[in-house]
């Protein structure tokens, strides 16, 4: 009887442990950009969120580098405890195409969790390109193949995609011109370097406002409430054009289904509270709500439909 009781002595820290609720200890959230930029900006503020519904600390990390993949791979590579996330964005859809060697699986590597926001983008030019809107610009690029450029962040990025897709589209053979990040290419088209730029509503609105920039269509099904006066591209005449910066919340693969249950009712939750979609207008971001499985779904057609533009423009990254 003494050997049982020492043994279940033994036993009972292993038992409570098995049975501790979750989370227990402090989560690490993954940005896989650099400090500063929108999904800094967003994850911090999920952060916080979610540090005070869960009840234990989420600390943001930074793991910038390769358009995303470094934070990705460090995610896809942790331990499928609930205790680490990452925030992804359109890079995790086009780089399974982008790159020749890629060391996770954006799929089979992953526990989708949920959308949580999305950011429209904008079609903008400088004042000085003879076209106020987007179907003359279509036409002027036409007129002048090969002529005409577009800035993006970055070779790989979404809006240098965003760029390849238009080409593919309309036939405007617009030249590629990458900056080290797209608020560097916003600067270009200020300064008249680069015809076009693709960018998140909220950098350049000021700008389209004062006159500085032109907006020539908003890449989603509605208008944009910063800058009211810019159509859609389907109400600029290109329809199916939408092309919005949207970010999800990912966990290794074989994180428990209940802890994937669990951080998805937070994050919807979250998402719904007016104070989060005030300060997400405020940055010219809407929030999103999905079940796990509608944003597995989701990522999925991404890939395809990047795959797509990357092969038909012959692009590679190494």
């Amino acid at each position: 009887m003494k050997r049982l009781l020492a043994a279940f002595a033994l036993l009972l820290p292993l038992i409570a442990g098995a049975q501790e609720p979750y989370p227990s200890k402090p989560l690490r959230f993954i940005l896989p950009f650099p400090p500063g930029g929108g999904t800094d900006l967003l994850g911090r503020l999920i952060a916080e969120r979610l540090s005070a519904s869960l009840g234990q600390p989420v600390v943001t990390e930074n793991r910038g580098g390769a358009g995303g993949n470094v934070g990705a791979e460090a995610a896809a590579h942790s331990a499928p405890d609930g205790y680490t996330l990452v925030l992804v964005a359109p890079s995790l859809a086009i780089s399974p195409t982008l790159y020749a060697k890629l060391n996770y699986d954006p799929v089979k590597d992953f526990a989708p969790i949920a959308l949580v926001a999305q950011v429209p983008n904008v079609m903008i030019t400088h004042p000085s390109v003879p076209a106020t809107t987007l179907a003359e610009f279509i036409a002027y690029a036409r007129a002048n193949p090969g002529k005409l450029n577009f800035g993006s962040g970055g070779s790989g990025t979404s809006n240098h995609l965003a760029g390849e897709l238009f080409n593919l589209r309309t036939g405007a053979a617009l030249v590629h011109v990458p900056y080290k990040g797209v608020n560097l290419a916003m600067q270009g088209a200020l300064a008249g370097e680069v015809h076009l730029v693709f960018i998140g509503v909220p950098v350049p609105a000021p700008h389209i406002k004062a006159g500085k920039l032109r907006g020539l269509a908003v890449l989603a099904r509605e208008r944009s409430p910063l800058i009211p006066d810019v159509p859609t591209a389907a109400e600029a005449g290109l329809p199916d054009f939408d092309v919005t910066t949207w970010y999800g919340i990912l966990a290794p693969a074989g994180t428990p289904g209940p802890i994937i249950q669990r951080l998805n009712a937070e994050l919807r939750k979250m998402m719904a509270a007016p104070e989060i979609k005030e300060r997400l207008a405020a940055m010219g971001t809407e929030p999103l709500t999905s079940t796990p499985e509608e944003f597995g779904a989701y990522i999925k057609r991404e890939i395809a439909k990047w795959g797509d533009v990357v092969r038909k423009a012959g692009l590679r990254a190494e």
